[in-house]
């Protein structure tokens, strides 16, 4: 390797990360300053430079998909496989792999079904009759042993960090006793336990620690504003009293406290650190200015200077309801498409996987491919499988299995946890699903339901089709488009419900902030003033978040200079709405000569029932789910317009120019035979 062609390309900061012969290091790098490039860079200049021997470093990422990275990026520098880069896990069981061949100890067994392992432990514990999730439980386990909470000390530790926890926080503390019992007693491990085994082994065996410590002289930390009490400890037996420690994170990225990680590891590693240097990337080099100045406006600290050129002024729309803001969302994707030429190079982002049921079925009905990213979507979930199973079982009676199903989504929770709220939304976005199912099949049955839930599934696009990404926010960190939707930014979304305390709203912005940072060009957010739950519409406000946003667009010269009037703006795009569908009249000669009463609720009702019969015909036909045709949306409004034009056609919600050729001529005979035939009866 050419110790100088590593520093070429670099800005003066990344060169100072990169070069600095100080130790420790911590390097604030924030979206888009390319902290991998100076990680990778530093490893492979060190060692081009003999300070360092490959056989000795030590590169630690959370996820097997960002070590798989590292290594590929430490390959291309010149570097094959003598640099150990691992998730914390893996290089754990890597260390307790080879201390148990030495010893001659059989390995334990990986707990592979942990939820299922506490669901007995549950069932068995007397005085318990409430239900519970073991979901929920499993949760707060995790998160006492990612901050090193005893079974003892686990009541003041939620407490203090504003948990929920699903049963009594005594029980829990009982619980986590009991769990570690059994494992033990069973000889089993979970993924924590590879964490806390290899702790103890270097703790408690000096001379053992001191042969580690050996092997990896030289450590490096990506993501540092995501380690955890736990993960922490482990590197610090790791690194001993040495000062060679490299770390990389973003203090404006920290979004996993909810998961037990500590982003004041990161903020205070001054503090801590004898010694320490702190170098800040502030260079962007994804995002447009116009996106970095929306970003600014919701973090503390210096805005970060952008190296791309200007971009389009990022925009705010309201909706008047879920579906017209997925419809508008269809929209932005086509205009964007028909610029940047990829469905690929675009994303819609949401806080929840529910969220994306609507979405992604809208998207579907436009014709514009989709795929799941960092997840598979609530409809893969285990407790929509679970539902689905049962519903698409031979002889069951979907009407009332839906009713059964919204009866207990209509009970009250038996705890407010994060996964007990996410678990009812996606079962409630499912429930929506069969209900539109039914609407739709005059012959439904549990293999059509599941038949028809398939065709609106993204699983089956292959990663590399050409396919806009739908994505959690969550799931979006690390990753990068072009065009970025985001959507549902309203109360109870962005903030997230149950983010009650300080430290739980500021994650939540920053979790806004990682979302806005996707995006290279384009950024669009909306929101809407109705969404449905359970079958209920509910009307919802706007986040509190979008005040600050619409100022920065205003800084960027659109718009007026203070907080957009939210109210204002939702009634203007209701007019706009309005306006887009002509009055509603009877008949195909509204309009022209003669006169126009407008149409009763039961003419529409008749109209609608006609083109629903059309597209049924249509639908099996061309072998498609009828809601490919049209969905009972557009078809509603078509009924209550009842436009006599193609020009008047064409001005119906998810009517796009395809459809209209395909299905224009159909629709206005059905609308004027039907129209006819319901004056003809009420006269």
């Amino acid at each position: 390797m050419d110790s100088d062609a590593l520093l070429g390309g670099l800005n003066a900061s990344q060169l100072e990360a990169v070069t600095t012969p100080r130790s420790p290091v911590a390097v604030l790098a924030g979206a888009g300053s390319g902290k991998t490039r100076v990680l990778t860079r530093r490893i492979a200049w060190r060692i081009a430079t003999e300070e360092t021997d490959p056989a000795r470093v030590l590169a630690l990422t959370f996820t097997r998909k960002a070590a798989a990275e590292l290594r590929h990026r430490l390959r291309a520098l010149g570097l094959r496989d003598e640099v150990t880069a691992g998730t914390f896990h893996g290089v754990a069981l890597l260390q307790l792999r080879q201390r148990w061949a030495e010893r001659n100890i059989a390995p334990p067994t990986l707990l592979n079904r942990k939820t299922r392992f506490v669901a007995r432990l549950l069932s068995s514990s007397s005085g318990r009759t409430r239900r519970v999730d073991a979901l929920d439980v499993v949760a707060e386990l995790d998160w006492a042993r990612a901050r090193l909470v005893g079974p003892g000390d686990y009541a003041a530790a939620a407490a203090a960090a504003g948990r929920t926890p699903p049963i009594p926080a005594e029980q829990i503390g009982e619980l986590l006793a009991r769990y570690q019992q059994e494992k033990q007693r069973k000889r089993l491990v979970d993924f924590d336990d590879l964490l806390m085994l290899a702790l103890r082994d270097l703790r408690t065996d000096p001379h053992y620690a001191e042969a580690m410590r050996w092997r990896y002289r030289h450590l490096y930390v990506d993501e540092f504003q995501d380690v955890n009490p736990l993960q922490y400890e482990l590197l610090s037996q790791w690194r001993g009293s040495r000062p060679d420690l490299f770390v990389v994170g973003d203090p404006n990225q920290a979004i996993y406290g909810w998961n037990g990680a500590d982003p004041n590891l990161l903020r205070g590693f001054v503090r801590r650190e004898s010694g320490a240097t702190v170098i800040e990337l502030s260079d962007n080099y994804r995002s447009s200015p116009q996106v970095l100045t929306l970003a600014a406006s919701l973090v503390r600290g210096k805005a970060m200077t952008a190296n791309r050129s200007d971009g389009p002024v990022p925009t705010i729309t309201a909706h008047p309801d879920d579906r017209a803001e997925a419809e508008g969302i269809a929209d932005r994707l086509r205009e964007a498409h028909s610029v940047a030429g990829a469905w690929s190079d675009q994303a819609v982002l949401v806080r929840t996987n529910a969220q994306l049921v609507l979405i992604e079925q809208v998207l579907a009905e436009a014709s514009i491919p989709t795929r799941l990213r960092g997840g598979s979507g609530p409809l893969a979930t285990p407790e929509v499988r679970t539902e689905l199973k049962v519903l698409a079982g031979p002889g069951v009676d979907l009407a009332a299995a839906l009713g059964d199903l919204d009866d207990r989504l209509a009970e009250p929770l038996p705890t407010e946890t994060v996964a007990a709220i996410e678990r009812r939304a996606n079962l409630a976005a499912f429930a929506r699903l069969v209900q539109d199912y039914l609407a739709s099949d005059p012959l439904p049955t549990g293999p059509g339901l599941e038949a028809w839930i398939g065709t609106l599934q993204a699983g089956d696009v292959h990663v590399d089709d050409d396919a806009v990404d739908l994505v959690t926010f969550h799931a979006a960190k690390g990753l990068e488009w072009d065009v970025v939707h985001l959507a549902g930014l309203e109360e109870g979304f962005v903030p997230i419900a149950y983010a009650v305390t300080g430290a739980q709203l500021a994650e939540e912005k920053r979790l806004l902030y990682v979302a806005i940072t996707r995006a290279r060009s384009e950024l669009h957010l909306s929101w809407s003033a109705e969404r449905t739950f359970t079958n209920t519409p509910v009307s919802r406000r706007a986040s509190p978040h979008l005040g600050p946003l619409a100022d920065a667009i205003a800084r960027l010269g659109v718009g007026p200079a203070h907080r957009i009037d939210w109210r204002a703006q939702l009634a203007k795009s209701r007019r706009s709405l309005a306006a887009a569908a002509p009055p509603a009249v009877n008949g195909p000669n509204a309009g022209g000569a003669g006169e126009a009463t407008a149409t009763t609720e039961g003419e529409s009702a008749a109209v609608f029932e006609a083109l629903r019969r059309w597209r049924q015909r249509r639908a099996r036909a061309a072998d498609v789910p009828p809601h490919v045709v049209f969905t009972d949306h557009t078809l509603r409004a078509i009924a209550t317009a009842q436009p006599a034009t193609k020009a008047r056609l064409a001005s119906m919600p998810g009517m796009r120019p395809a459809k209209l050729q395909r299905y224009g001529d159909d629709l206005l005979r059905v609308i004027a035979q039907q129209g006819g035939s319901t004056r003809q009866l009420g006269r």
